[in-house]
């Protein structure tokens, strides 16, 4: 990308300022910010940009050498560990600096600082919201136990340097342009940074517990009713661990209290709480592994593709770290050091979101206002009082007090309901295991160097939260699955509700042993998983939380499927938009529609999505027609029961509307309790679909009734926003219950392909580029391979090769 738009609006730099859709307070100084020496033109990276360098640093041990490809891929070749991510640490920095700050300080609710409190204070109560939970709180456990373990204290300190050299090294006319736009300077970085990035990572894939809006809907559903609105597993379940599998009984059963059909299965209670911020229900990942005995080459192939907010610039930097005991290739988390998903010399691993509920709320009682004690276990407790400074760009100094109980932080309370909306104060301190001490980087430092599935074990028993399901192939052709986290043992629909917070027996109980942890060992022929259930119901522990369905189901039925497989053949299912849903609702949808209701032009729209061919590809109409109508289905099914029940509440799953459909033809909740007639199923989708079609013809008379143009994929810069730093109205397939999960912001943000032949073969693509500087070519040069589909074969560098036509740039780092 070039700053040429940009450039343009240069003279209105300061209205762009104030029109962003997030303030930014105070715009910068006009002089410095237009400087041709200092100024926001410094940004616009030459096309013939030239990388090669040697940078001599005294932190350094011994020389290194780093070799970028054309993609501006680097391949780190270090004598030993320090030195490694001590480089490491200086390129994420030199590439991502201000990413890797911005995300940590709204790990840390420090928005507000860089940008200003927002309009209607949204800034500051997103940072208020990341202070009460506790976000620095659990950093600061989780560096406690890191710095406690020799390995990970060196690789840190040695990252934490490295990314501090190349900060050291900052001009102003070297200056990221956002630090420009928002008139700031970087920090230094620390180890608690990176603390603070692992805990935001485990808020994105564990922070969207449904305890609040499932206590709203128990205000106005009838036990029978709630069930049928969220079943504990639905009917078509493919799990990832297959059914039939014989568990172990449990090593402890946990009960629940005496007095929990009083206290807690109360069937009228609410918390009328908006949070603040929640993250994407949908993120998560697919991933699977398939053995030789499936594969035309004989070797094991393994997939992974995480499903993750899209932005610019982008959450991964691909990179290749090299000592003469360690290999590894793969994505980075600029901010963290090591590979996070990717492969060694000789086996592959990647990761998707366990989606299992860890995050529970608990009704506190106070003594009186100043909240210093409160009731538990038949006494008054005092609390730990913590008051938090909240700097604010342009305005005062916001000081917001806490109280942390047993449970942990007192998230919502008199002085903050989340968007205050609240009628009356409810005093709720939150439990998340991501609050507990853990080391989960020393997971990902020992897969870097892991050659076998013993040490894939060893690596991965660190991991606490955010609980994953690591898929794993070797050249020895094993293949297996682990959900790998800890979860605490729970009685069933403990914490689907708020708990009360006076009595320990609703506390918490030992967490489940991790050999009990859902798991496919050596010997299947292929291993998969989409964010389902990991098992049936005969599992012997409660696993709430919010899981998909269709995704797994059509992966584990595909690979069932198929022999010889080839890499291309595991391309096409990375990237396939068929829509499973649609098989299975449409032929319900279609038998029950009153055709002869409808006028000439809706029939023409009907005609559409009975002739679609269930592919969810960018050019296809019939995706649309259907999106559109079964989402106002949803809304007619299910709005009038919810519509009296305090807010929020959560509208139940697609596959639950279509299970239920083919189930019962007489559904209840069909019926419109607001009205004096009984509907049928008939007559709610032909409703349904007589109400869709205004919005199909506003999107057909705006030239985007094809899916891509209606779904309008955009990669959006950090700063949302700025258009010229984002790319937008991306024309590609995919969507809600696809395989390729492409949603308008969110999507495969890595897709990666590893043939582990004798020489490994991999190939992969992320929607963004290697440059954070909106001015570099290389800034989102993978863009369109992306949004079509295509991979970038990826180059496993070995000792020897510095000569090859590949190597584009050397850095060469000396003391």
């Amino acid at each position: 990308m070039k700053l040429v738009p940009f450039l343009i609006s240069a003279a209105v730099t300061t209205g762009l300022v104030i029109a962003l859709s997030v303030p930014l307070g105070s715009a910068p100084p006009f002089g410095s910010f237009l400087s041709p020496q200092e100024g926001f033109w410094q940004n616009a990276e030459p096309v013939n940009e030239d990388y090669n360098a040697t940078l001599h640093l005294p932190q350094l041990k011994e020389k290194a050498e780093v070799y970028f490809d054309d993609r501006m891929v680097p391949h780190v070749f270090a004598q030993n560990d320090e030195d490694l991510y001590f480089i490491q640490g200086y390129l994420h920095a030199k590439f991502r600096l201000w990413q890797m700050e911005f995300q940590t300080h709204a790990a840390a609710g420090r928005l507000s600082e860089i940008v200003g409190a927002g309009a209607d204070s949204v800034i500051l109560n997103f940072d208020r919201n990341m202070r009460r939970l506790g976000m620095v709180y659990a950093a600061k456990n989780s560096l406690q136990v890191m710095e406690s373990d020799t390995t990970t204290k060196k690789i840190i300190d040695a990252y934490t340097a490295g990314a501090n050299a190349y900060i050291d090294q900052i001009t102003p006319a070297n200056l990221p342009l956002e630090y420009r736009l928002l008139n700031y300077r970087p920090e230094h970085w620390s180890n608690l940074k990176t603390a603070l990035f692992l805990k935001y990572m485990s808020y994105d894939l564990t922070g969207s517990e449904n305890d609040i809006e499932y206590t709203n809907a128990k205000a106005v559903l009838s036990r029978e009713l709630f069930d049928k609105f969220y079943p504990a597993s639905p009917d078509s379940l493919d799990p990832i661990v297959p059914r039939g599998t014989v568990f172990q009984p449990p090593l402890f059963q946990p009960v629940a209290p005496a007095a929990a059909d009083s206290l807690y299965f109360q069937w009228k209670d609410s918390a009328a709480i908006y949070a603040v911020h929640k993250p994407d229900k949908d993120n998560g990942s697919n991933n699977w592994a398939v053995s030789g005995q499936k594969t035309q080459s004989g070797r094991p192939i393994l997939c992974n593709d995480p499903h993750l907010g899209l932005s610019l610039p982008s959450l991964w930097f691909e990179m290749q770290l090299h000592t003469p005991q360690s290999n590894a290739y793969g994505a980075s988390f600029p901010g963290s050091p090591a590979i996070i998903i990717g492969f060694t010399d000789q086996i592959a691993w990647g990761v998707t979101n366990a989606s299992r509920d860890v995050k529970d709320y608990f009704a506190i009682q106070f003594k009186d206002d100043t909240r210093q004690e409160y009731w538990f276990d038949s006494a008054w407790k005092p609390s730990q009082i913590t008051v938090e400074e909240i700097k604010v760009k342009g305005a005062p100094m916001v000081k917001d007090t806490v109280a942390y109980t047993v449970f942990g932080p007192v998230q919502y309370d008199a002085s903050f309901n989340g968007w205050g909306r609240a009628t009356t104060p409810t005093n709720l301190a939150v439990k998340w295991q991501a609050h507990k001490g853990s080391n989960e980087l020393l997971t990902f430092y020992q897969l870097n160097r892991a050659g076998n599935y013993n040490d894939y074990l060893n690596a991965i028993k660190h991991f606490t939260c955010p609980a994953q399901n690591f898929v794993f192939a070797s050249k020895n052709n094993e293949v297996a699955i682990w959900q790998q986290g800890k979860f605490p043992a729970k009685w069933k629909e403990q914490g689907a509700f708020i708990m009360p917070g006076t009595d320990s027996s609703y506390d918490w109980k030992p967490d489940i042993e991790p050999a009990e942890n859902p798991h496919v060992s050596p010997g299947a022929d292929f291993v998969a998983s989409a964010n389902q259930l990991p098992t049936d119901t005969t599992y012997p522990y409660y696993q709430n939380g919010g899981y998909d369905l269709y995704r797994g189901y059509l992966i584990n039925h595909r690979l069932r499927a198929m022999n010889g497989i080839t890499v291309e053949e595991m391309k096409q299912l990375q990237t396939e938009n068929y829509n499973i849903l649609a098989q299975l609702a449409r032929p319900v949808m279609l038998r029950n529609i009153k055709t002869d209701q409808l006028s000439p032009e809706e029939r023409e729209y009907l005609n559409s999505v009975t002739a679609w061919n269930l592919r969810n590809d960018a050019t296809e109409q019939g995706a649309t027609v259907f999106d559109v109508w079964f989402k106002t289905l949803e809304s007619e099914v299910w709005s009038d029961e919810l519509a009296a029940a305090p807010q929020p509440t959560l509208v139940p799953e697609s596959y639950t509307l279509v299970e239920a459909l083919i189930r019962d033809s007489a559904f209840a909740p069909v019926d419109n309790i607001n009205t004096a007639d009984k509907e049928t199923v008939a007559d709610v989708i032909t409703t349904a679909f007589k109400k869709s079609v205004p919005v199909l013809k506003r999107a057909e008379s705006e030239g985007k009734l094809t899916w891509g143009k209606y779904k309008d994929t955009g990669i959006r810069h950090l700063l949302r926003q700025i258009a010229p730093l984002s790319r937008l109205h991306l024309n590609t397939g995919g969507g809600d219950n696809i395989i390729n999960a492409t949603k308008q912001y969110h999507g495969p943000s890595w897709r990666m392909v590893v043939h582990l032949t004798d020489k490994t073969e991999a190939w992969g693509v992320y929607p963004g580029g290697q440059q954070g500087n909106p001015g570099s070519k290389y800034y989102d040069n993978f863009v369109d391979q992306w949004a079509k589909g295509e991979y970038n074969k990826l180059w496993l560098m070995a000792e020897g090769d510095e000569k090859t036509a590949q190597v584009k740039y050397t850095m060469t780092f000396e003391k």
